[in-house]
């Protein structure tokens, strides 16, 4: 007849630091392929044209553009300082890591507000405009706007989503040298060969802590 137990059966000690580790690795990976990716998104986003419209001048109607780079400058910034902050997760630990963790997660998250409230922002192209036309007070007709700031808003998504995963995860992320390290446990020193008929050898190694009749 079967034995029947209703106590689990334990798991064994690779199983359960395995699992760790490899969730460490995972969103590491994932965090890093999207802050680089929103990062690059964002600033690719910013140089591209935001809105466009027709001004008024003397000589006829003039057609104006402005990049986002124009409208605002922060989310390209910020994607800057997301990126760097991104590298930095892997030379500090503990508090630090989790401080510039929190660094990526507010770039990303400021990258999308600043984009989403320049979408519908035409003070650029009315600054062109009175530019072009010698009157402060000129203002842009029939003016339009393109997809690009959602998609620099997009690329500041993807840098809060790294951010967020170097919150919860990054404490289990290496760090720079730390695959040189095995332990926190001192390494044991080599002792030296010991002749037994030097006297002098069994007293320095006396002096050294070791015990010379030891193999």
């Amino acid at each position: 007849m079967e034995y029947v137990t209703a106590v689990p059966h334990p798991r064994t000690e690779a199983a359960e630091s395995g699992r760790p580790a490899k969730s460490g690795r995972r969103s590491l990976g994932i965090a890093l392929l999207l802050g680089a990716a929103g990062a690059a998104v964002a600033l690719l986003a910013s140089r591209q044209e935001w809105c466009s419209g027709v001004a008024s001048v003397a000589g006829g109607d003039l057609p104006l553009t402005a990049r986002g780079s124009d409208v605002t400058g922060v989310p390209a910034a910020l994607a800057v300082v997301g990126l760097a902050a991104l590298v930095a997760v892997f030379a500090v630990r503990k508090a630090g890591r989790l401080l510039v963790s929190a660094l990526l997660a507010l770039s990303g998250a400021g990258a999308v507000a600043a984009a989403v409230l320049g979408a519908d922002d035409s003070s650029a192209l009315d600054e062109k405009a009175a530019q072009a036309s010698g009157d402060a007070a000129a203002t842009i007709d029939t003016l339009s706007h393109t997809a690009w700031p959602y998609v620099a808003a997009g690329g500041g998504a993807l840098i809060l989503i790294a951010g967020i995963l170097a919150v919860i995860y990054g404490a289990a992320w290496p760090s720079m040298g730390g695959r040189y390290e095995r332990s926190g446990a001192p390494r044991p020193r080599k002792q030296k060969a010991v002749d037994p008929d030097r006297p002098e050898d069994l007293w320095k190694a006396l002096d050294r802590g070791e015990d010379p009749t030891g193999a």
